[in-house]
């Protein structure tokens, strides 16, 4: 039986007062490998819930397919020690493993770890649609909406969401993960399962904006990032090359844009 994505463990509250006995809703890590035609790519440390979201973005944002045609089979195996998301692709798509190889088990904050070259690190990103535009409003309302919808984070303080919105209709997808790419994964996959195109919207994030999210989001052809923290350097960089609007410090009613403004429509009318 999969664990369960939160759990409630007793621990000591020490304050001012002295030290009471609590008990607190943590969130789990759970080791999830993914295998394709037999040999394992990857072991990532997650949320255990939305998994074959996760494995299926996955799978699309670091390439290795191009959509879920190119899966002949997918099964997820519960193990006592993690889950084991198995593919076997299509005939033609195994060129693409070597060239995305991983191997590794990773930290949750780590996006690179056991990549096989610094090339690799900086690959080419291809360049993104035009896409929508969206409102000021749109934009800062995208965040608020997020964080009414991560249910996971209401009872730990600890996990990260990212979400998908779309001019006129608001937040309309969201997922939830210890590790802020995972989240975003998640999310790929969960839309690629219902058929909603990335191109027509904006991801999300609650996270820091690094270059690994950026890297997915070209991948995914979304041309709008839209985050409540900060962006790395470099991040911007890529987005810019990418040609991705990049939105960051996205709270209240204000935001940062760093790249590619003219998506968004920041007239005194579309800010209100």
């Amino acid at each position: 039986m999969m664990a369960s994505p939160v759990l409630s463990l007793p621990g000591l509250a020490v304050g001012p007062e002295g030290a009471r006995e609590v008990s607190r809703a943590l969130p789990e890590e759970w080791p999830v490998a993914f295998s394709f035609d037999g040999s394992t790519q990857a072991v990532m440390m997650a949320t255990p819930q939305d998994l074959e979201d996760f494995a299926l973005g996955f799978a699309l944002s670091e390439g290795i397919v191009e959509g879920v045609e190119d899966i002949a089979e997918f099964e997820l195996v519960l193990h006592e020690a993690g889950s084991e998301c198995r593919f076997w692709l299509k005939p033609g798509r195994g060129a693409s493993l070597e060239a995305r190889r991983r191997a590794f088990a990773g930290p949750v904050g780590c996006g690179l770890c056991g990549i096989d070259s610094l090339e690799e690190a900086n690959r080419a990103l291809p360049k993104v649609p035009v896409g929508k535009v969206l409102s000021a409003a749109e934009v800062s309302g995208a965040a608020e909406a997020l964080r009414g919808a991560q249910p996971l984070h209401d009872r730990t303080r600890a996990v990260h969401a990212a979400g998908f919105v779309q001019p006129g209709r608001g937040l309309v997808l969201a997922r939830e993960d210890v590790g802020r790419h995972n989240a975003l994964d998640k999310l790929i996959g969960a839309m690629a399962r219902g058929g909603i195109d990335p191109a027509r919207g904006a991801f999300v994030l609650t996270s820091r904006i690094s270059m690994e999210l950026i890297q997915k989001a070209a991948v995914a052809q979304c041309p709008v990032i839209i985050g409540v923290s900060a962006p790395t350097a470099h991040a911007v960089r890529l987005a810019k090359g990418a040609g991705i609007t990049l939105a960051a410090f996205a709270r209240g009613r204000s935001f940062d844009l760093y790249a590619h403004p003219d998506r968004i429509r920041t007239g005194a009318s579309d800010v209100a």
